[in-house]
């Protein structure tokens, strides 16, 4: 069509794109800088379109005017015609302000660039460059603000290219960054900060790049130039740079040192977790009065938390009971009571088993910890200390293998007397034991020495009270008065006390057995010596062949007599030229019979009462029991449980027994196997007789 475009742009030919036009982006667009063009004469030659919008006049009404009538106030036109007459005549340049009058009559004080110009004709000419004095003011304050704000901000500041390049570089960012910004220009955060893991700061600001969604209060840490023995924490935030026409120069960055408020927070959180450590320590360690299980839940809250390989030591001399004290160059026995690890199968092979007695030197550090009761801290461990914590120089190149670098070893102490050592190392968690760790490991240990010495007490207790129990129990052989009997006592679980129970097998005159089971109520040593004395009584009354019923009066009154105590009793006598069986209960379970072709039954007995309650009668029940047939006698231990019915478990009583023929003794195993439960807090005495053939 041959016309042109808007602002001297062609316009496209065909049906190509119509290309928008050009919007204000520069400098000079901001100010509104106004173009004009005088001859020798000062007449206006060329008009911008900044300079009608300044002016007011239209290029038409201005082009070929005297520029001293238009474009100046009257009071200044003689001044201005000298200064042009200078410019043009010297060819120096003048600069200056002053108000001009617009075509609508209004003043406003403009700035003024005057310069001489000449074309390739020797023509010479002069421009005026015109612009808002308020406007040039306002620009000046604001870039003179932006860059004392740059400059004077105590938080460091920085441009990024499209590269992630540092453009620009304030000189906080200098002082936080350790570098000059000439050594930072050109060159990319991880070429300026080697030390400081900006993965993901890369990442945020090449997503702020594409997205144009700011990225605030990144954290990120490590060490820089400035201090480069202390890492240092800053939270950074991203914002895009786009200039008026949109196109993306790079990323703003603004990083501010929270080093303070980051340690705070590390240690809040380090207090806060020591604070969790000590409370579950306090709900996990000690949940029974078991030695060994009090010591490894003290292990398993060590580790990891604390360390990475624990172990709970006892002097043997305490686990024995005996003073646990020590001479200067006398060696300690120490017992391990638990070792747990944190994936790190090399320590764990130098470490003593549990269970094992070892004699560690007068030099072995933990032999120093419990000879003077005091903590051993070693935050990093050279080769030469590795041999002073293992217990051979094989165990300590199995510590070296494992990477152990830092050691702790605090004394156990209860009620002023040292029982032994936990003992903590590290090798995965690459910092060194501290006082925090310290404070901690000893609140640990003592919290759990109580409970281990309460527990060693109790096993000292219970052990003694075992042996008298076990004392008292008989020794039979297999076979008496025409009987095949198998035994069982089973002490209760390891956190309780033992009780007891008893059984007896007492040959009588004219080839008779008295069968006994009984159950002391109560637990420990009195309850032990309560049945040795019952059990003597009931050997002595036996042997003058009592009825059963006249033996349980009798044992009713001496059991009256030993201190409130009551237990509970079923007294059977074989005759096996009868083939019968007389018993008489005292407040027992009742026995079960086993007879060829017919299922197992539980004897219907009169109950009767405990023994010790007094005054109340008992019975005599006869019974037949033949060749092959089986009598079962048992404490409750074997079938009552918290959980269940007792007629649920009597049931399942008689289901097993109901099963294959056995020998008695793997009958025994299977009735503790299948119905003795591991926590039982109660003990069992099983007794099982079976009748032998007739030759």
């Amino acid at each position: 069509m041959g016309a042109t475009g808007g602002a001297g742009i062609p316009a496209p030919e065909g049906d190509g794109p119509v290309r928008p036009p050009v919007r204000p982006s520069g400098l000079l667009d901001v100010l509104g800088m106004a173009s004009v063009v005088l001859d020798t004469e000062g007449r206006i030659v060329l008009w911008s379109p900044q300079a009608e919008e300044l002016f007011g006049y239209r290029a038409p009404e201005a082009l070929g005017q005297y520029a001293a009538r238009i474009m100046v106030h009257e009071q200044h036109v003689d001044l201005v015609v000298k200064l042009f007459a200078d410019v043009m005549a010297t060819g120096q340049g003048w600069a200056g302000a002053f108000p001009i009058r617009r075509k609508d009559g209004s003043t406003r004080l403009v700035e003024f660039r005057n310069m001489r110009l000449l074309d390739d004709h020797g023509d010479v000419y002069a421009l005026g460059l015109a612009a808002d004095q308020s406007t040039v003011r306002r620009l000046e304050q604001d870039v003179a603000l932006s860059t004392r704000m740059v400059s004077q901000s105590p938080i460091g500041l920085a441009v990024l290219d499209t590269d992630l390049r540092y453009v620009s570089v304030n000189p906080a960012l200098e002082r936080i960054n350790g570098l000059p910004a000439e050594e930072q220009i050109g060159r990319t955060m991880r070429q300026v900060l080697p030390q400081v893991d900006v993965d993901a700061l890369e990442s945020a600001a090449l997503r702020v790049l594409e997205t144009g969604r700011p990225a605030v209060d990144q954290q990120v840490a490590g060490l820089t130039p400035a201090d480069p023995d202390q890492e240092h924490a800053w939270t950074i935030s991203l914002y895009r740079l786009e200039d008026s026409l949109a196109h993306v120069l790079g990323v703003a960055v603004s990083v501010v040192d929270v080093t303070e408020q980051h340690r705070a927070a590390v240690e809040t959180e380090a207090a806060r977790r020591r604070l969790a450590l000590v409370a579950d320590a306090s709900a996990r360690i000690g949940t029974t009065l078991d030695l060994e299980r009090t010591a490894r839940e003290l292990a398993d809250v060590a580790v990891p938390e604390l360390a990475d390989i624990a172990a709970v030591d006892l002097l043997e001399a305490v686990v024995q009971g005996r003073p646990g004290t020590l001479g200067p160059a006398e060696p300690a026995a120490i017992r391990t009571l638990a070792v747990e690890a944190d994936r790190a199968p090399d320590a764990l092979a130098a470490a003593d088993p549990p269970g094992r007695v070892t004699r560690y030197a007068p030099d072995r550090l933990v032999t120093e910890c419990v000879r003077t009761g005091g903590p051993i801290l070693v935050p990093q461990v050279g080769a030469e200390v590795l041999p002073r914590i293992a217990r051979t120089p094989e165990a300590a190149e199995s510590l070296a293998r494992a990477g152990v670098h830092s050691y702790l070893v605090v004394p156990l102490i209860a009620r002023g007397e040292v029982l032994g050592a936990l003992d903590l190392k590290r090798t995965r968690n690459p910092l060194p034991f501290g006082e925090d760790d310290l404070v901690l490991a000893r609140e640990l240990a003592s919290r759990a020495a109580v409970q281990i010495d309460n527990a060693r007490w109790y096993q000292n207790a219970r052990d003694t009270a075992l042996t008298l129990q076990r004392s008292l129990l008989p020794s039979h052989p297999p076979v008496t008065g025409g009987l095949e009997v198998a035994s069982r006592y089973q002490p209760a679980g390891s956190t309780a006390e033992v009780g007891g129970d008893w059984f007896d097998v007492i040959p009588l005159d004219g080839g008779k057995t008295a069968l006994v089971v009984g159950d002391v109520m109560g637990s420990g040593i009195n309850a032990a010596a309560t049945m040795g004395r019952l059990r003597t009584a009931t050997n002595t009354l036996a042997s003058l062949d009592l009825d059963p019923t006249r033996l349980l009066e009798h044992l009713d009154r001496i059991t009256e007599s030993l201190d409130s105590s009551i237990a509970t009793c079923v007294y059977a006598v074989h005759d096996p030229r009868l083939r019968q069986c007389r018993i008489a209960n005292a407040g027992h379970l009742p026995p079960v019979r086993l007879r060829a072709g017919r299922p197992p039954e539980l004897l219907d007995l009169p109950t009767g009462a405990p023994l010790g309650v007094g005054g109340v009668a008992f019975s005599t029940t006869t019974v037949d029991l033949g060749p092959g047939d089986r009598l079962v006698l048992y404490t409750d231990g074997l079938v009552e449980t918290r959980q269940h019915p007792l007629d649920e478990r009597l049931n399942a009583l008689l289901a097993l027994l109901e099963g294959p023929h056995r020998p008695l003794e793997e009958v025994c195993d299977l009735l503790l196997r299948t119905l003795h439960q591991p926590d039982n807090s109660d003990d069992v005495a099983l007794l099982i007789a079976r009748v032998q053939s007739e030759d």
